[in-house]
């Protein structure tokens, strides 16, 4: 048996593994789906993935309490959790978006946007960015 053949294998008996509803008492590892969305928090599709070599870029923001984050936008497709504190998401137009901890954000594509921590501590927030290598993955405004 190859090491493709292997991992191929593994990868199939993983996958049945997670897919299969076992109780708490049956299954040492659970899994939790966050969040499934083919848009945006605002509603909006999101679109189809650039063309390139993809890189994907993990990123975790602690951003202080009354800290507010410059307008900027993203031009590729990131999602995020928010770990601890309470983060304020406005887009440019003024739609608000209120995360707490637990709470998942499908952040919006190329639309002008900020974020405030508005909680008593830091907001902490891990994101996930698909993107393509050698490309921004956020615009400031200037």
């Amino acid at each position: 048996m190859n090491n493709l053949t292997c991992a191929t294998g593994l990868a199939a008996i993983l996958f049945a593994t997670l897919s299969a509803p076992l109780s708490s008492a049956e299954a040492p590892i659970q899994v939790t789906e966050i969040v499934k969305s083919t848009h945006s928090w605002d509603g909006t599709a999101l679109p189809a993935y650039p063309q390139g070599q993809p890189e994907i870029r993990i990123l975790k923001f602690t951003i202080a309490a009354g800290a507010t984050l410059p307008l900027h936008q993203h031009p590729v497709i990131n999602a995020g959790v928010l770990l601890k504190g309470k983060l304020h998401v406005e887009k440019k137009s003024g739609e608000v978006l209120i995360l707490n901890p637990g709470d998942p954000i499908v952040e919006v594509i190329d639309t002008w946007h900020f974020g405030r921590s508005i909680g008593e501590e830091a907001a902490e927030i891990m994101v996930f960015y698909a993107g393509i290598e050698g490309k921004p993955i956020t615009l400031k405004a200037k």
